[in-house]
């Protein structure tokens, strides 16, 4: 099977895109109608005569917000001293990644004009950069848990319930065609967009919570077993854990962990002397939540299959950061959850070689995933329907599709350097703080920012930085063993998405200044 060329254009900024009628989807290209407008439209941003944005309100009051606007002055002039030495760093700048996206580029994801990229460029499409919280501009620096949604995404999801709402592949009426073929749609965007050979080899899920349970009930109940090991890093995610040890426990396998260097780096001597001929799954992050360490996957994975095992790629945290083609990683299984990627909530993604996935016994039962049933026998529909028990999240696919046009609209290549430049000056600038350590050093990171204060305990840290309308994430992120490497229950942390700017993190680390001043 072929995946078909989707197209990858930004919306107007319009109740519903022009080409997508009150009266519902033309029967001609219900995919593209769902989630493309006309290619003039790809440059809204940078019109002369674009329409100004809508004014936000206060969701509670409806009264209207100040926009936040978006700065280009230089460092904030904060009475804190700390925050004036000469030796500040620099601000990040995308004049060079502006000029870099001139250049020829390898599309990574949908095909579509690439754009050039610049933060203030992204903010404009995030109506919720727009309020305010507590009386400030949001400044939102928790993207490692979520992060926000486009308008392009928000109008796609009306859209689709406004003109386009119908169940799939079991109908046989216009509207039903539609919806199945812009959810099939986006299940052949996701294929191109992790680099997969073909749409059959993706599997619809809630997240990655979801898909990662899948394949160890699924695959793993058919291939572990006793004396088997599943290596597992020590910086992994909780949802890359607990589903190995509760197959573990079943089929009497070993889950073995994989230590850490102290600089947030897995250590891959352990990691090489760990495996044997009784390893049979090694589960790694491409990304870590809690300490921005990306590993080297592929070297990893090519390792592991001198052993004859297979490799789970959680790309949960990696995917809106910086490109991912699975078939250079030669990873067997990779997973990502749409939330982390600008799309809705409650959709996400597996990817499995199909060699594997052809073998995959169903792991739920019910309607789409059958083809015939009888009480003497049942049939089953082929991968990756057979994965796919009843009705999907059809929006949240839409709206997955709509996310990865708007992303992929992007050099990604210019976004990537764009955040490695603010982690740069995030690193720089929360080092003039007294008593702050941040955890982790690893060369090779995305901009995930978990810290220590002295004297203050993370949920006091994020409640100080909510009152100046900051928001940050505090607690054990769902990485208690990578925590306690560090010989910590919890920590404070700031993530860094595409939207963010070096005015933003000028804020956080005044706010930081004034909590230390007030203790």
């Amino acid at each position: 099977m072929t995946i078909p060329d989707v197209p990858g254009s930004r919306w107007p900024h319009t109740a519903l895109p022009a080409n997508l009628p009150a009266g519902g989807l033309t029967s001609a290209d219900p995919a593209t109608a769902l989630t493309a407008a006309p290619a003039a439209a790809s440059a809204m941003n940078t019109a002369t005569d674009a329409p100004a944005d809508p004014v936000a309100t206060d969701p509670v009051t409806t009264a209207p917000l100040a926009a936040a606007p978006v700065s280009t002055a230089p460092v904030s002039t904060d009475p804190v001293a700390h925050t004036q030495s000469t030796d500040r760093p620099a601000h990040p700048t995308t004049q060079p990644l502006q000029s870099a996206a001139t250049q020829p580029v390898q599309p990574t994801g949908l095909p579509g004009q690439h754009i050039a990229f610049s933060p203030e460029m992204a903010r404009r499409d995030f109506p919720i950069l727009h309020r305010t919280v507590n009386g400030h501009p949001l400044v939102w620096l928790d993207n490692g848990a979520t992060t926000q949604k486009p308008r392009q995404v928000i109008e796609t999801l009306a859209g689709f319930y406004g003109s386009a709402n119908s169940n799939i592949h079991r109908g046989a009426h216009t509207m039903a065609r539609e919806a199945t073929e812009a959810y099939e749609a986006g299940r052949a965007a996701v294929a191109r967009f992790l680099g997969a050979p073909s749409p059959d080899d993706i599997v619809f899920v809630r997240g990655t919570t979801e898909a990662i349970n899948l394949v160890a009930q699924s695959w793993g109940r058919a291939n572990l077993g006793p004396g088997d090991d599943i290596l597992v890093p020590v910086l992994e995610h909780h949802s890359n854990i607990v589903p190995w040890q509760l197959i573990a426990k079943e089929t009497r396998a070993r889950v073995v962990p994989v230590p850490l260097q102290p600089d947030g780096q897995i250590d891959l001597n352990a990691y090489a002397d760990l495996l044997s001929m009784r390893t049979r799954l090694v589960a790694v992050s491409q990304a870590s939540n809690v300490l921005g360490t990306v590993p080297p996957v592929r070297e990893m994975t090519a390792l592991a299959h001198r052993y004859g095992a297979k490799v789970l790629v959680d790309g949960a945290q990696a995917v809106a950061h910086f490109p991912v083609d699975v078939q250079d990683l030669d990873a067997d299984f990779y997973v990502f959850s749409g939330h982390k990627l600008f799309a809705p909530t409650g959709i996400g993604a597996l990817y499995a070689k199909p060699e594997i996935l052809q073998n995959m016994a169903p792991w739920q039962g019910g309607g789409n995933m059958i083809e015939s049933v009888d009480f003497s026998r049942t049939t089953y529909a082929p991968v990756p329907h057979l994965l796919e028990a009843g009705t999907g999240h059809i929006s949240g696919v839409v709206g997955l599709l709509s996310a990865l046009n708007w992303l992929t609209s992007f050099d990604r290549d210019a976004i990537a350097a764009y955040e490695t430049s603010l982690m740069a000056y995030a690193q720089q600038a929360l080092a003039t703080v007294p008593g702050l350590e941040l955890l982790g050093s690893a060369p090779d990171r995305i901009a995930v920012l978990t810290f220590t204060l002295a004297g203050h305990d993370p949920s006091t840290i994020a409640d100080w930085l909510d009152r100046d309308g900051i928001a940050i994430r505090a607690g054990h992120h769902c990485a208690q063993p990578a925590l306690a490497h560090y010989g910590l229950e919890s920590a404070a942390r700031a993530s860094l998405a595409l939207y963010n700017t070096s005015e933003e993190v000028d804020k956080l680390v005044a706010s930081l200044h004034r909590l230390q001043q007030a203790a």
